[in-house]
């Protein structure tokens, strides 16, 4: 048993953790140090918007923070407005409360079972593990000590994409980071152009949000595909059977032509093709266990795009505001891939990109650009100051695909050369090298369940 942990991280996956173990009746009392980099952790990015249009794309029934209550999140929200039903989507704003007021209550309730909690606002800069425990490096050259360390950093700091000029970065017309512009927007009635650089549910955010502060705008979104997330329906409706035999039959052949192949069959067979996806959520990360390394790659290049336009899906209002603006000619899809983005003189910014299928280019000019390409767990690339320092110290091992980092299906982390480190973990998205789906609330909590049970044991 670990009775001193250092959580490192401030959004919902450390919050989900630091709350697990603080309501957790021990043999002996835990020591928790939480580097939440916030006097107030646990909304991190995914729930730090403030803004309603920003809904959750699972329904309220679903969205509980432990594994035990898994109705926790409406109860909270049911409380505020009985009216709210389990298949609404609600706003994350309001998910943002529900992780705060359960964190609190946590840290309260922690002296009445022995446990002590040292809530630190600043960001671990440095991570040292060894066979007497952890040294955490922090603030001013200050320095803690743990006997177990679990890294809960969620997504990595995002970077530019390949072609982008230093001019066009420098101008603050591209945009890499869209939460922290979105957050500093001010209302303006110009005919803006404005492009979106992929089409997944952080575009549609972002552009269903300026839309409204900017309603003389245009918008472009280009993604490989052009597609959108699919939509959820309007009423909510339960797997067709519990996945078992199609989950069964992808076992005796772990190869991505046949999964797909599998799954197109299932779906034409379903009423609902979603009921078809929602029955796989509980096998997911054990078939992508058995998927050799080869099958991986080629899901992520030909595959990964279908699979999560169809995963992870839009609430039914979040569609029908996005095909308004369409219908309306102020959002515009395009399929290809961007080339360049260049600063003009005038100061707007040239973009070349290739249309998908040809060779060929085209050349348009933007006021704004915003790149939306999701989440970065590419951790042999990133600027993360503790993701840097633990790769160039070979103290963890860069996942093959940039999905994270190496990892054993429990959140124990790989060393350089391959080994499992037994006092350094992880939990939420660096792990999807190890289990893929691993971003999601509902995931989540499960990792907080078990890697809680982990350190206790």
């Amino acid at each position: 048993m670990f009775q001193k942990v250092a959580i490192i991280g401030g959004g919902a996956a450390a919050a989900t953790l630091v709350s697990e173990l603080l309501e957790r009746r021990t043999p002996k009392p835990l020591h928790l140090t939480w580097f939440a980099g916030s006097a107030e952790p646990g909304r991190g990015v995914a729930y730090g918007t403030p803004s309603d249009r920003h809904l959750l794309n699972v329904r309220a029934a679903s969205m509980g923070m432990f594994v035990s209550k898994p109705g926790g999140f409406l109860e909270f929200a049911q409380a505020a407005n009985p009216a709210v039903k389990g298949s609404d989507f609600l706003p994350r704003r309001l998910y943002g409360d529900f992780l705060r007021t359960r964190v609190d209550a946590a840290i309260a309730g922690a002296r009445q079972l022995g446990h002590d909690i040292n809530l630190v606002p600043f960001c671990a800069q440095s991570v040292v593990p060894s066979s007497e425990g952890v040294t955490i490096g922090y603030g001013e050259g200050e320095e803690a000590h743990a006997e177990a360390a679990v890294l809960a950093i969620g997504s990595l700091p995002p970077r530019p994409l390949s072609g982008v000029q230093d001019a066009a970065l420098a101008s603050g017309r591209y945009v890499t980071d869209p939460w922290p512009y979105l957050a500093a927007a001010e209302g303006d009635d110009r005919p803006l152009r404005v492009l979106v650089i992929g089409l997944g549910l952080t575009a549609v955010d972002v552009v269903l949000e300026l839309s409204a502060r900017w309603p003389n705008a245009h918008f472009t979104a280009l993604s490989r595909h052009g597609h959108l997330p699919e939509p959820h329906l309007a009423a909510a409706s339960a797997p067709s059977d519990d996945g078992n035999d199609l989950a069964e039959q992808m076992r005796d052949d772990p190869n991505i032509r046949t999964w797909l192949h599998r799954l197109r069959e299932a779906t034409e067979g379903a009423d609902d093709w979603r009921t078809v996806v929602d029955s796989m959520r509980p096998h997911t990360q054990g078939l992508w266990q058995e998927l050799p390394d080869a099958e991986r790659s080629r899901f992520l290049r030909h595959a990964r795009w279908a699979w999560e336009r169809a995963r992870h899906r839009m609430p039914p209002q979040v569609a029908g505001s996005v095909g308004k603006l369409e219908k309306a000619g102020k959002l515009h899809r395009l399929r290809g891939r961007m080339q360049s983005v260049s600063l003009r003189m005038d100061g707007d910014l040239d973009v070349v990109r290739r249309e998908t299928g040809t060779h060929d280019t085209v050349t348009e000019t933007y006021d704004i650009v915003i790149q939306t390409v999701g989440l970065n767990t590419d951790t042999l690339r990133t600027d993360h100051t503790l993701m840097r320092q633990l790769v160039i110290d070979d103290l963890v091992t860069p996942d093959r695909m940039g999905l994270g980092l190496a990892a054993q299906p429990d959140g124990h982390l790989l060393d350089g050369e391959g080994k499992p480190r037994g006092n350094l973990f992880a939990i939420g998205s660096l792990l999807r090298g190890a289990l893929w789906e691993s971003t999601a609330i509902p995931e989540i909590r499960k990792q907080a369940q078990s890697l809680a049970n982990l350190l206790v044991k």
